[in-house]
């Protein structure tokens, strides 16, 4: 995990990305990349919610909802919309959820993964 950047330091956004799985994480940390932005790797949902405690300057969350937990998936966003309500969020999984569940301003993007729509929304979200 990376150490909170002092303001100013670090001039691209910020890009919290949960997955556990090794390739899938370094796939999608490239996607934030592509996208012009930093990413900030973790590969639980605990350590998620660590990270979005100590850092003020994250910008979306990029999560898998299939990542193993106590606190998981839809459960998981609710918690970063209701107490991080800035924050914006690109979701992924191997099976859609109800839409209607995905908070405001949220994405669900299929597996296997569209590069283009991925890194669209992530720079539409970090702009």
């Amino acid at each position: 995990m990376t150490a909170r950047q002092p303001d100013g330091a670090n001039p691209k956004p910020v890009v919290l990305v949960l997955q556990d799985e090794p390739i899938l994480a370094g796939i999608m940390r490239d996607f934030v990349e592509e996208a012009g932005c930093d990413a900030v790797v973790v590969r639980t949902a605990e350590a998620a919610v660590r990270t979005l405690e100590g850092r003020t300057d994250i910008r979306v969350v990029f999560a898998d909802l299939d990542v193993r937990g106590s606190t998981t998936g839809l459960k998981l966003v609710a918690m970063i919309r209701d107490r991080w309500p800035p924050i914006e969020l690109v979701l992924t999984g191997a099976l859609a959820p109800d839409l209607e569940a995905i908070p405001a301003r949220g994405v669900f993007c299929d597996k296997p993964f569209r590069e283009n729509k991925v890194i669209s929304a992530i720079r539409g979200f970090a702009a």
